[in-house]
């Protein structure tokens, strides 16, 4: 499974890729409102760290101007993938997209025929919003299970990205369900990493190695 960093900034994925654990990145307009910076500066930023798909929305509402904005995003560089939502405009931004080779990442995907649709448009990727699911009490994962299960019956190229994911389980289970990618906050990132049995260790080799003789 492939991992992306959910963030806009720089000093975070910058951190992250330093571990050696980052294939590319996501965002949204809130997390770039939340840098403080001009969208030009936060994608040049990320451009400039991450050689990987590097999703950047789209904010038009019509497919007409979904279309203008995916053209200037995709000659910013090749990595750059324009996340587009679920709507009847924005599939078709993503069927033109596909016919112009700009790759595409549909997002707020919420149900199994969302996520068909998205891939018969021609998505590059689809976005399932486990964590904003599993808020109104329904179930994220068992969305991300039937979409990877119909996918395979067809043999769907479509990648699926786990977004909105909260904790460790969420990284896990989509491990397990066989998702393409999940994307995680630098947080929860950090999370993967802490075991208590790996600080009791890393501490008991520590003690010992002092006991030993060092002449």
């Amino acid at each position: 499974m492939k991992i992306f960093i959910d963030t806009a900034k720089i000093e975070e994925i910058r951190e992250a890729n330093k571990v050696g654990i980052i294939d590319g990145v996501t965002t949204n307009p809130s997390l770039v409102a939340k840098t403080g910076k001009t969208f030009e500066q936060v994608a040049k930023e990320i451009i400039a760290e991450i050689d990987g798909p590097i999703s950047l929305e789209a904010v038009s509402k019509d497919a007409e101007g979904m279309m203008k904005e995916a053209r200037a995003l995709h000659a910013i560089h090749k990595n750059v993938v324009t996340k587009i939502p679920c709507t009847a405009e924005g599939l078709k931004a993503v069927k033109i997209c596909s016919a112009e080779k700009i790759p595409t990442n549909v997002t707020l995907i919420f149900s199994v025929s969302q996520a068909l649709l998205a891939a018969k448009a021609g998505a590059s990727y689809i976005s399932p919003f486990v964590g904003r699911i599993d808020d109104i009490s329904g179930n994220g994962m068992e969305l991300v299970q039937q979409i990877v299960a119909v996918y395979q019956n067809y043999d769907i190229s479509t990648e699926v990205i786990v977004a909105s994911v909260r904790n460790p389980v969420h990284f896990v289970e989509a491990a397990l369900i066989g998702a393409d990618i999940a994307t995680v906050p630098y947080d929860v990132l950090m999370k993967l990493l802490d075991h208590p049995l790996t600080d009791a260790g890393i501490r008991k080799f520590l003690d010992d190695w002092a006991k030993v003789p060092k002449k």
